[in-house]
């Protein structure tokens, strides 16, 4: 029998689930105090979200889809990324557009029903959220592109989920990247669950990486959990981008700790053991164990950074909770650059109604 090819895929983790060492930390991190910033990003990131879930739970936000367990594979990408380099995030990865430059009101302002929260004051070159999922798959590969034709060492990265790795806008991405071998970073955040379907129910691939095998993309598995992997992983393809040898796919294996969304209530479709085991796998407690055993983290400390993360978040609610309504007929400016009668006539009852809506509670 004729092998007309062969692949591996190569798993990267530096820091088991215990938070000890697995074989020679990279390079970058033979001193663990590089680290200490980007855990302290971690535990804001965590304080958010806790503040963010409480906010909606008392009807100051919408819907909101918490990042919890993501804080490792979130802040990595984020950390990895130039200034100039394109981001084109789903609609979860707080994480990394907090590095990006994203305030804190403006995720709040998004979740809050504003489309304001989604014009980002930071990063002007990143896209916005993309519900619709991997659909900034190809968003990215088109800034890939551009960098490409304009021979610019800049980098495109997206993110989407284990299911989002099974839409056709993902693999039209990665096909793309590798026909042309574009500076792409497919960040594929595997957290087992495509809201209430497993990642066994939606593709039959031993991994989410080797999916970019057949776009002839390099491939990475990463443990997502652990912060060093995340940035190793995140190094070596931004690497290979830059320096004009393709594209890659990196899967991210994580865990969704919370609820796909506020919407959701994932204990009807997931057992609790699951959750239970999961919670062993913690990115938190890993890194904070490493650090700690490394002696550069106490309780003492981490009480004083979570304190002072809880006055950051609350500067940013209160910002958001003062930021003035848009008036009704907002919702149809900048649609049309001649907007047609049909839709002048909406703006105007919808006017109407609020101005009804308003006298009535005066």
């Amino acid at each position: 029998m004729t092998i007309a090819a062969r692949f591996e895929i190569e798993y990267l983790q530096y820091l088991d689930a215990a938070g000890q060492p697995v074989g020679d930390m990279p390079p970058a991190f033979k001193d663990p105090k590089a680290l200490l910033p980007l855990f302290r990003q971690m535990l804001f990131v965590r304080t958010f979200d806790t503040k963010a879930i409480a906010l909606q739970r008392t009807g100051k936000l919408g819907t909101y889809a918490s990042c919890l367990g993501h804080e490792a594979t979130h802040v990595g990408i984020g950390a990895s990324m130039e200034k100039d380099d394109v981001f084109a995030p789903s609609y979860r990865e707080y994480g990394a557009q907090f590095m990006r430059g994203v305030q804190a009101r403006e995720i709040l302002l998004y979740w809050g029903g504003d489309e304001r929260g989604n014009d980002f004051g930071g990063p002007r070159n990143d896209f916005s959220w993309s519900v619709p999922i991997s659909t900034q798959c190809l968003h990215a590969a088109g800034a890939a592109l551009a960098f490409k034709l304009r021979g610019q060492k800049q980098l495109a990265v997206a993110c989407c989920g284990d299911g989002g790795s099974s839409k056709t806008d993902f693999y039209a991405a990665l096909n793309s990247a590798g026909a042309y071998a574009l500076p792409l970073v497919l960040c594929v955040v595997n957290n087992g669950w495509a809201i209430s379907v497993p990642r066994s129910a939606q593709t039959g691939a031993r991994t989410l990486a080797q999916k970019g095998l057949a776009g002839g993309l390099h491939c990475l598995q990463v443990d997502g959990n652990d912060l060093v992997a995340v940035l190793e992983g995140m190094r070596r393809c931004a690497e290979r981008a830059r320096n004009g040898e393709g594209g890659s796919v990196i899967e991210f294996l994580t865990y969704r700790l919370h609820d796909h969304t506020t919407a959701d209530d994932a204990r009807r479709y997931r057992d609790d053991a699951e959750v239970k085991d999961a919670w062993t796998r913690d990115p938190m407690t890993r890194l904070r164990t490493y650090l700690t055993d490394q002696g550069l983290w106490s309780k003492d400390e981490e009480k004083a950074w979570i304190e002072e993360c809880g006055r950051k978040v609350d500067v940013e609610i209160n910002a958001y909770l003062e930021t003035p309504v848009q008036p009704v007929e907002a919702m149809f400016d900048f649609l049309y650059a001649d907007p047609p009668p049909d839709l002048l006539e909406q703006r105007e009852a919808a006017i109407a109604l609020d101005r009804k809506a308003k006298e009535a509670r005066a």
